[in-house]
């Protein structure tokens, strides 16, 4: 069957003003007849007179009717041209919402909870880099149950979650940090097991609540109960600094990071039975894609949990 589909190049003038074209028309049109100059409306609608002449011409030829009445001083508006005017306007006005609604959507703060091991430096860093990428950031530290909680009900656009290291974007090694140095390359935890002759407390080891999840927590566990430590010998902090605290003043382990083990000035080793690490990955709410956010802010985001720092370094690790 043959079209009456006319090809583009044959159409009409009037068929062929597009609706981005209609707004900038309209504009025209509207500031040409606030001042009723061609040369004052277009500099009012910043652009120049043959601009706005030529959009004022096209929307005549769209609507096949006059808008304006031109003498040599004036531009002075037809019958018809004050019956398109209100709707004209109105086009305008909502153009101009529409304008400043995106402009102010990719300024919109984009929610992300992080784990609370994060230093301030390394946030106030990722919120930095953030802006320079034209993404503004609003953090919420929480744990990592509170994390999942958080994107599945919505209330954050995207949450760095604790994952397994199989599934995780982000890797961070885990060891032993205490005040003391051990003299030894790595912790054995079979070396803290209590016998007979052994004075004093039971050295503990501290869970921060960070690392109080199941892919970490259980293996270290099941190591625990498999050298004959006691029960109490693994204990799950409330917080970080109560954990901190018991360990500056005592012979207690705190399981953390070199990088954490270099701010609180502690001697960290890697455990000499397993390995352990804390992997993350950047989940999005809903349908959502972070996968933009992940692209400009990898490398921020790594520094900022610590991926970045290697084993050995902290606290003056034997080499």
């Amino acid at each position: 069957m043959r079209s009456n589909t006319l090809p583009r190049c044959f159409m009409p003038i009037r068929h062929r003003v597009q609706a981005v074209d209609l707004v900038g028309a309209c504009r025209a049109f509207v500031s040409v007849s606030e001042h009723g100059s061609f040369t004052v409306g277009a500099a009012a609608a910043r652009m120049s007179q043959s601009v706005a002449s030529r959009r004022v011409a096209a929307l005549e030829e769209r609507f096949g009717e006059q808008l304006f009445e031109r003498t040599s001083r004036r531009a002075v508006l037809t019958p018809f041209g004050r019956d398109m005017l209100p709707a004209a306007r109105q086009l305008v006005q909502a153009a101009d919402v529409l304008l400043h609604e995106a402009e102010a959507a990719k300024h919109k703060p984009w929610r992300l909870t992080v784990p609370g091991i994060c230093s301030t430096v390394g946030l106030a860093r990722l919120v930095a880099e953030a802006r320079g990428h034209g993404v503004t950031l609003d953090l919420r530290v929480a744990a990592p149950t509170q994390r999942r909680e958080l994107i599945h009900s919505q209330q954050v656009h995207a949450a760095l979650l604790a994952v397994p290291p199989d599934e995780a974007t982000w890797s961070v090694p885990l060891g032993l940090a205490g005040a003391q140095d051990p003299g030894m390359k790595r912790v054995y935890l079979e070396t803290l097991r209590i016998g007979r002759a052994s004075a004093g407390p039971a050295c503990r080891i501290w869970i921060q609540p960070e690392d109080d999840v199941p892919h970490i927590r259980d293996p270290l566990t099941r190591l625990r109960d498999a050298v004959g430590l006691r029960p109490a010998q693994l204990v799950a902090a409330a917080d970080l600094t109560t954990a901190a605290a018991e360990v500056l003043c005592t012979r207690d382990l705190l399981l953390c990071s070199p990088a954490q083990a270099e701010e609180l000035a502690l001697n960290w080793r890697p455990i000499g039975e397993i390995t352990l690490s804390r992997g993350f990955a950047l989940a999005a709410a809903a349908d959502g894609n972070p996968q933009h956010i992940e692209a400009r802010l990898g490398d921020v985001i790594a520094r900022c949990l610590g991926a970045g720092t290697q084993a050995g370094t902290a606290g003056g690790a034997a080499a």
